[in-house]
């Protein structure tokens, strides 16, 4: 978006000055389109993805995030990254990612914890698969004005297990775990539920869809499986449903009603992996998280930029970054890269036909 000004004065389009934040995206993605401009198509995002532990309690399906064998940050770490983000960087948002970030509870405190202190940060995002979760931790994140927590689930029970598989005997059933939370979920303030879509459930993720909104869901991030091979009835299967879930946005904000798509406001220069400050749990400092991926860790020498003792320019994080896509394609098989270009695409394609629909709606909104 820092872009724009500069790039009205460059070209005098001066249409482009009186254009609403919203309208901004839309330039960013015909502009990156038309003109193939590559540092404005691969923007380095302003976020710190901090990544507080690799540990799970589950071994999905279609993760691809190693998980063993890894140290975690302890809670100085996470203070100091926050501190770092906040005065070195200039702050922006804040991501909170595993592993399953609640196996280090105090980690998680910490940083939130830290970012309250500093007012160029904006919000912090917890992603986690729920299963930490309990109403003490729903009322903290409920009274931190910063905080929007983000649960995974694949929709019905019977889906959400085939693919989320526990650690152990002794960890609870997840599903079962975040229903017997619902009605203080329901209550709790900036909650988004990510419904993952792997390739062999594209086909039921409209009813998965349908059974989270039947629990009182209203906020929502999609995430289809990236970085796996997809046939062509699957594919099919994922635009399809996209179709029909971009039908009853729609229709839901045509009515008035309140419904939330996260992925209308992300934008990120390599599909599901995320740029910025990224501080891995054994505190190194990289400018993307593509080494998360077992079958990446051994680029990770080449996303390294330094460490918390350490922490690199901007200049330097902004370099790296942008070798990002590169770093994807030469290290993945063609076939693998070309299956999450088409998914990526059809996500994208989907939030390209909500955008003037929740635009009339917030419009309508504030007109009221």
């Amino acid at each position: 978006l820092a872009w724009f000004p500069r790039l009205a004065r460059f070209t005098r389009l001066t249409r482009l000055t009186r254009l609403t934040r919203l309208a901004w995206l839309a330039w960013l993605t015909r502009l990156a389109r038309l003109t193939r401009f590559p540092r404005l198509a691969r923007a380095v995002v302003k976020q710190l993805i901090l990544t507080v532990t690799r540990q799970c309690n589950l071994r999905c399906t279609y993760c691809p995030t190693a998980k063993d064998g890894w140290p975690s940050l302890n809670s100085e770490d996470a203070r100091l990254a926050v501190q770092l983000f906040a005065e070195k960087y200039g702050g922006g948002a804040i991501k909170i990612f595993g592993g399953e970030p609640l196996l280090v509870p105090d980690v998680v405190r910490a940083a939130f914890d830290e970012a309250s202190r500093h007012s160029n940060i904006r919000w912090v995002y917890l992603s986690t698969n729920g299963l930490g979760l309990t109403t003490e931790w729903l009322d903290y994140f409920g009274r931190n004005p910063k905080s929007i927590l983000t649960i995974s689930m694949d929709g019905r029970a019977a889906d959400h297990r085939k693919h989320r598989r526990t650690l152990t005997p002794t960890v609870p059933d997840t599903y079962d775990h975040i229903i017997s939370l619902l009605p203080h979920l329901l209550t709790t303030p900036r909650v988004v539920i990510t419904q993952t879509i792997p390739p062999s459930g594209a086909a039921q993720m409209v009813d998965n869809f349908e059974h989270l909104v039947n629990l009182g869901f209203w906020r929502f991030n999609f995430l289809p499986g990236y970085y796996l091979a997809w046939n062509t009835k699957q594919h099919q299967h994922l635009i399809d449903g996209f179709t029909a879930l971009s039908k009853h946005f729609q229709s839901v904000w045509a009515a008035d009603e309140q419904a939330y798509v996260r992925n209308l406001f992300t934008w990120a220069p390599t599909p599901f992996f995320n740029t910025g400050m990224v501080v891995d749990s054994d505190r190194t400092i990289h400018a993307t998280n593509i080494g998360l991926s077992g079958a990446l860790d051994d680029v990770r020498d080449q996303t390294a930029v330094g460490s918390l003792d350490k922490p690199p320019t901007q200049a330097a994080l902004d370099l790296a970054a942008r070798e990002t896509n590169q770093l994807l394609q030469s290290h993945l098989r063609p076939a693998v890269w070309e299956s999450t270009r088409k998914v990526d695409e059809a996500l994208s394609d989907f939030c390209h036909t909500l955008y003037p629909h929740w635009a009339a709606w917030r419009k309508r909104r504030n007109a009221a």
